[in-house]
């Protein structure tokens, strides 16, 4: 029976996942993935890389995750999954890659810089 455990991220989230061969459970944690990530498009980014790599109900995934906003926390798990998979069966690798799912994607808030009201914006200029 396969099993790994990787881990993924984006912006501050950070997933630990650990994979197993069962029936398509996701358990997020501790909860089911559809009551913590309850909207659609969030329960479509967890499930893209098995839909992809064509293993959608293949797999037992219990996830980890902490950090972030939801959006951060479903992308983060949504390359942990698909580092798993590879990590199975390597000859997926060139379909996942090619929708940009084994990419981590590194962009994160830029800092506040001192004398700007934010990272770039600058105070209210005033004339008089």
């Amino acid at each position: 029976m396969p099993t790994t455990n990787t881990s993924g991220r984006r912006k501050t989230a950070v997933a630990r996942i650990y994979l197993s061969e069962g029936s398509g459970n996701i358990t997020v944690n501790g909860k089911d993935y559809k009551e913590y990530f309850p909207t659609l498009p969030l329960q479509y980014i967890i499930n893209q890389a098995a839909l992809v790599s064509g293993n959608e109900g293949k797999f037992d995934v219990k996830v980890n995750v902490a950090g972030g906003g939801v959006k951060g926390q479903a992308e983060a798990v949504r390359l942990a999954i698909a580092k798993a998979i590879v990590e199975l069966d390597a000859e997926k690798k060139p379909a996942l890659r090619a929708k940009g799912l084994m990419t981590r994607d590194d962009r994160m808030v830029e800092r506040k810089k001192p004398g700007r009201r934010k990272a770039r914006r600058r105070f209210q200029f005033s004339k008089r």
